[in-house]
């Protein structure tokens, strides 16, 4: 008896867990029905007033609507649908995790609610023909440069390129880069890890997912980052990550019509000069990389590089070899 007692409460848990919420409740009545076909347990409207009480004193509340019918649900979800939803489609569009390890991840999220949410929310799933990673290894690399991270230790790395063949080859002739790790950060679709670089001598970002293979954990102790070093200042100057130069102040004329493009890569607490009705100027500093002059240019002359003088030269440059001029 004792033991069909425990396995009642455990029973009236679990079900009003994976399938209630305060959209889909259930009458006395309904559970005591779902309780005796669905386990092979008989209960009375008594006994089952009694299970809430002993689940209340558990700490497990199950809510309750007042009404001719009672009706019970489970409302301690940790997630609502709507914040679910958000994270399942982070999930499912982020390039860093693998189609496969997407639809783990995913199946794990979905468990955090009722079935039938689950259900409705598993066929609004949209992944196919979005770009993923192949790289399995992806989280084992994240979990070793978190633990080296943690015990202060430097790590020893490969870095990669694609071939025309769409093959991974080994950089600089497979030269190991030695890194001092501090942060790991996500940013976009990708997972970075930043920290000093013994190779380039500065504090340095790099792509977990051009990692040739998982980093070798080393027992030297990491070299503390500069005196002068922010990670928020370097994470939010570094533009989108993409590229590993030294940062430089670049000052952009920019017409009305791109400050919202300026607001999404820049934020709101970048300093702005009003020129004119229909100007602006603003001068972040960033990694003049290739990225930079795509996307500059990508403004079809909505946005100019003012300066400094070798960037606009560099910007000059570019432009005349895809013209073929250079």
């Amino acid at each position: 008896m004792e033991n069909q007692t425990k396995l009642r409460l455990l029973y009236l848990y679990q079900h009003l867990m994976q399938h209630t919420d305060a959209e889909h409740r259930l009458s006395t009545s309904q559970i005591i029905e779902i309780l005796d076909s669905e386990y092979g347990i008989e209960v009375n409207r008594n006994t089952l007033a009694n299970d809430f009480k002993m689940l209340e004193k558990a700490g497990i509340h199950i809510s309750v609507l007042h009404s001719q019918q009672n009706q019970y649900y489970y409302d301690e979800h940790i997630f609502d649908p709507a914040e679910l939803k958000i994270l399942i489609d982070a999930v499912s569009s982020s390039r860093f995790i693998t189609e496969k390890k997407s639809q783990e991840l995913i199946e794990k999220l979905l468990t955090l609610t009722t079935k039938e949410q689950a259900s409705q929310m598993r066929r609004h799933v949209q992944a196919e023909g979005r770009i993923k990673t192949e790289n399995e290894a992806g989280y084992h690399i994240v979990d070793l440069i978190n633990e080296a991270i943690e015990r202060g230790c430097k790590i020893r790395f490969q870095y990669s390129d694609y071939s025309p063949r769409k093959r991974k080859v080994v950089r600089h002739d497979g030269q190991y880069y030695v890194l001092s790790p501090y942060s790991l950060i996500w940013d976009g679709d990708y997972y970075y890890v930043i920290g000093y670089s013994e190779m380039r001598g500065k504090v340095q970002s790099f792509r977990i997912d051009r990692l040739y293979r998982a980093p070798e954990l080393l027992e030297e102790d990491i070299i503390p980052p500069p005196e002068n070093f922010d990670l928020k200042k370097f994470t939010r100057e570094t533009f989108r990550m993409f590229g590993t130069d030294s940062l430089e102040t670049v000052t952009l004329l920019c017409r009305n019509a791109v400050m919202n493009a300026v607001i999404d890569y820049f934020g709101t607490q970048i300093p702005v000069e009003i020129v004119d009705e229909d100007h602006f100027k603003i001068s972040p500093r960033i990694c003049p990389s290739p990225t930079f002059y795509r996307w500059v240019f990508g403004w079809n002359g909505k946005m100019r590089i003012l300066g400094p003088s070798y960037i606009c030269e560099e910007y000059r440059r570019m432009a005349l070899n895809v013209l073929g001029g250079e």
